[in-house]
């Protein structure tokens, strides 16, 4: 028979009918899927890869549970509807639901696709009632390992899917680094979406009440923490961190180093919150803290939100080379994980290198060479150019060029006018150097900046002894001591001469 010549020689005890049904079923759906590349393929490369998920099911001979094949067909047959008509497929996975009768797993496969489904077509109320179903299969119907992989996927998705990615590589509005950015992603409904992400969470933390799944626990609720810290609802964050290090004590009330990794991305968020909130006090002992667990192996992703974080807090002190090193290890970190950071992180990376007056370019090491022409990057790879050769002229229209692709970032605004009173100080050294006495308003023509801004840069240098002078408010001068500088020169030599005087007597003695 043509049913012979598939399955060849077969014990009786095989079943080769219900077997060849269930794979031609399989098969169809696999076909279908491949037939288009539409947006429903990228939701499902996104989510995890079901067709492997599903096609590991296997039945042992030993098994005394026979399996329905017509729920299991009609299973497939639905997912196959799902690229060309999702509405038809959520009726027919509906049906998966009614064949099934009581809880078990192809009613959870069908509830997870339908939640996929009314995700992709927006219908928000619909997807979180078939999510709350979901989720009353987690205590008996299925696996604990196979509920927890499912759970997290959906988590993972909804708040992180392809219609977000864009919105990944922006940075928070409050400084810290977040996930996922739902303001820029929605526009004006963002606060609706925000509110869904929460709903979800929430409703699965309340679930796993009963569930005792502390692995489930503790990634929902950092997911949680992370969405309050995008709100900066810094209140309800705080509540869910003590929560987390409750999670990770030991019974003395000290942190637990066997759960080291655990305790890195609890350490990660609080640090994440106190950069936020600028608390450099709190951030400091923090940051100090999590780079003395050592019990650990954390992911490269963790690693690099602590040190990035780090250098933002070394330069709001202005320790300028701890921040550059800082920068360095976050950019390599998330170049590691795949991050869309690494590129503002190397942007914060060059801006540490400027601030520290460094000749060296930032682009000359190997991991930062392969960015230097990245069009995101470009724009600060010139900036770096125009700050060490001092032009103030090509520094000032790469920032008016560039204004949204540089500014728009808070971290490198808060730092911009500092680069530009760098630029400006060193301009105005070469500018005055010639002269005894010099118009401050020439003096604005060739800074291009107003004289009000003029006599307060003279006034800083004065102050700090980068120039000696005084300002003739009255008359609009700087007078010039140069007597004052040849004296320090004079008095620089006088000190080199002793010092060559006292080498001298010490070899004559030793020759002697």
């Amino acid at each position: 028979s043509s049913l012979s010549s598939v399955t060849g020689d077969l014990c009786p005890t095989e079943k080769p009918p219900r077997q060849f049904k269930l794979e031609t079923a399989r098969n169809c759906g696999a076909r279908t899927q491949k037939k288009t590349t539409s947006k429903m393929s990228d939701m499902e490369d996104d989510f995890m890869c079901d067709d492997e998920e599903d096609y590991d099911l296997e039945y042992s001979e030993d098994s005394n549970s026979e399996p329905n094949v017509d729920l299991e067909n009609q299973y497939y047959n639905s997912k196959a509807l799902k690229e060309d008509d999702p509405k038809a497929a959520l009726s027919s996975f509906q049906k998966v639901l009614e064949l099934e009768g009581e809880k078990g797993e192809w009613g959870f496969k069908a509830l997870k696709q339908m939640i996929k489904i009314n995700f992709k077509l927006g219908n928000y109320p619909e997807m979180m009632n078939r999510y709350k179903q979901l989720l009353t299969y987690i205590r008996s119907a299925v696996t604990r390992n196979y509920s927890e992989k499912s759970i997290n996927s959906i988590l993972d998705y909804i708040s992180t899917s392809k219609q977000q990615q864009k919105s990944m590589k922006r940075q928070g509005s409050n400084g810290g680094i977040a996930e996922t950015d739902l303001k820029a992603c929605f526009g004006g409904e963002a606060e609706s979406k925000m509110d869904l992400l929460q709903e979800f969470y929430e409703t699965t933390l309340e679930a796993l009440k009963d569930a005792k799944n502390d692995r489930l626990w503790f990634k929902t609720n950092t997911k949680l923490g992370k969405l309050y810290l995008e709100r900066e609802e810094f209140g309800k964050l705080q509540k869910i961190l003590r929560q987390l290090h409750q999670s990770c004590q030991t019974d003395d009330g000290e942190d637990d180093l066997k759960k080291g990794t655990q305790l890195l991305e609890i350490y990660a968020l609080e640090i994440q919150m106190y950069t936020a909130q600028k608390n450099n006090k709190k951030l400091k002992a923090l940051y100090e803290q999590s780079l003395h667990i050592k019990s650990a192996i954390p992911h490269p992703l963790i690693m690099g939100v602590i040190r990035e974080c780090g250098g933002k807090m070394h330069l709001r002190e202005g320790e300028f080379e701890k921040a550059h090193t800082d920068f360095f290890e976050a950019f390599k970190n998330y170049d590691e994980s795949g991050s869309p950071r690494r590129t503002t992180c190397l942007k914060y990376l060059v801006l540490a290198n400027m601030l520290m007056k460094s000749g060296i370019n930032p682009f000359d090491s190997q991991e930062a060479k392969p960015y230097k022409n990245d069009p995101e990057i470009l724009a600060m790879t010139n900036l770096v150019s125009a700050y060490q050769n001092n032009d103030i002229t090509e520094f000032e229209k790469i920032l008016k060029t560039n204004h949204s692709n540089i500014m728009d970032d808070p971290f490198i605004r808060e730092h911009i006018e500092e680069l530009l009173r760098n630029i400006r100080t060193q301009v105005l050294i070469k500018l005055i150097k010639p002269y005894t006495r010099i118009h401050i308003p020439f003096i604005s023509k060739e800074l291009n900046i107003d004289v009000a801004d003029v006599e307060s840069l003279l006034v800083q240098c004065i102050l700090d002894n980068t120039i000696h002078g005084r300002i003739d408010q009255v008359n609009q001068l700087l007078e010039l001591d140069h007597q004052k500088r040849g004296g320090a020169r004079y008095t620089a030599l006088d000190k080199w001469t002793n010092q060559l005087n006292t080498l001298n007597q010490a070899v004559v003695s030793k020759l002697a």
